[in-house]
């Protein structure tokens, strides 16, 4: 496939675009009219060294043609988010985690090198410690330093391209985080699924899961699966989506888990990013669609926060029917960087008009009093004022921007809505 010039395509354009993943308005464009450089078919791999486990590409190239490429190397990228529809550039702009944050931390933890267009049209190769506030303030900067053109990025050498997985469930919210926190002191992938309407004693009670790659002894000989896609057929109306309907999905998701085997081997692909199987499943949420939210609160308030979030979810009757908890084990590398050491929630919130932002709001407060933060990647319905009680790291990074950027060229939905940038 013939790659596309992405320096040329980002001469004039306030922002980059990847594959559209993030849930809110951190890739969309400040104002109609304004020129988004599109970067999904700047894809190609520019060097890949196997000694030595180093990978450069475009930053068009998506996590999931990579995944394949690199799996029948026994090389794999070091972190992933939980799909594999996002490309190099998106991932470096969000800094993603994964389920290994706790031993791997972000994807900026293992970048190398990045080529950057800045906003005066100069492109830098950058490098550490050379270019160290630059790298910082790129790493979940969500594209608002300049637009990524090149990563060079560590890879991890893998035993065999099979996950070995284990399940277990837990009945309440202090057995599944005393279970996730326990496994995550021997495991390097560790995330939960969380019901997220369950009340009483039954409160947070799910299923952790927990996997590492797969020895050479304990694996087939063949690789994995990458699986089959089968679409989601239709936008389910609105009535469906109703707390009733949201008890039935996590009752049978937890059902499933229990009856199924405790341990298994997985291919990676359903391991990492199980919703890619299903094309276009957000229709599930139907006509008017979903937002994500995600939080992080310090492990040092302990897990009131936690389920708080629950309790607010189930006050609003918010019919969630995927939530997920995972801890984090340290700081990202950038300045806006998501992940701190602590315990993390995502939630998907069918959109419902200005109920949802209520209650949005409302998990805000909570996140607020207890010093957390919230995920840019994910964010749609955060209120400015909001986001500066939740982000004491905002002046810093805004400095940054400053001196790369005076005039605000680089700019996005986000950035207007967030951070007071003019459209």
């Amino acid at each position: 496939m013939l790659g596309e010039d992405l320096e040329a395509l980002t001469r004039d354009a306030v922002l980059t675009r990847g594959l559209g993943r993030a849930y809110g308005d951190a890739a969309m464009p400040p104002r109609p009219g304004a020129i988004v450089a599109g970067s999904r078919f700047a894809d190609r791999v520019l060097a890949l060294d196997e000694d030595r486990g180093i990978l450069r590409a475009e930053a068009g190239a998506s996590l999931a043609r990579l995944s394949t490429l690199l799996l029948t190397r026994r090389l794999a990228v070091p972190v992933v988010p939980g799909t594999g529809f996002v490309t190099l550039g998106g991932m470096i702009a969000a800094d993603v985690h994964g389920k290994n944050q706790h031993v791997a931390g972000t994807i900026g933890d293992h970048v190398l090198a990045l080529r950057l267009r800045l906003a005066d049209g100069q492109i830098v190769e950058v490098r550490p410690p050379e270019h160290e506030t630059l790298l910082r303030a790129t790493l979940g900067g969500m594209g608002l330093t300049g637009h990524i053109l090149e990563v060079e990025l560590r890879l991890d050498r893998i035993p065999s391209p099979w996950i070995l997985e284990e399940r277990e469930t837990y009945g309440d919210l202090d057995g599944l985080l005393a279970a996730l926190l326990r496994d995550s002191a021997a495991w390097p992938f560790t995330v939960s699924w969380t019901d997220a309407l369950a009340s009483g004693r039954s409160l947070g009670r799910g299923v952790v899961m927990r996997g590492r790659w797969a020895r050479p002894d304990e694996a087939p000989a063949h690789d994995p699966p990458q699986g089959l896609q089968v679409a989601f057929p239709f936008d389910l109306p609105s009535w469906a989506l109703q707390p009733l309907s949201g008890h039935a999905f996590n009752h049978l998701y937890r059902a499933a888990a229990r009856v199924g085997a405790r341990r298994r081997l997985a291919a990676p692909f359903a391991f990492f990013h199980p919703l890619d199987a299903i094309g276009a499943w957000n229709r599930a949420y139907g006509r008017r669609g979903f937002t994500q939210y995600q939080c992080v609160v310090p492990r040092e308030v302990g897990t009131g926060p936690v389920a708080h979030v629950f309790e607010e979810l189930q006050r609003r009757r918010v019919p969630c029917y995927l939530a997920v908890i995972k801890d984090f084990g340290r700081h990202g590398t950038g300045l806006l960087s998501f992940p701190r050491p602590g315990i993390t929630v995502t939630l998907d919130l069918p959109l419902a008009g200005d109920e949802t932002q209520q209650a949005v709001d409302a998990l805000n407060q909570i996140v607020i009093a207890a010093g957390g933060r919230v995920y840019l990647a994910k964010d749609l319905l955060t209120r400015p004022e909001h986001f500066r009680s939740l982000e004491p790291r905002f002046d810093a990074f805004q400095a940054a921007r400053r001196d790369l950027d005076p005039e605000r060229r680089i700019h996005s939905a986000l950035s207007v809505r967030l951070f007071g940038d003019d459209a």
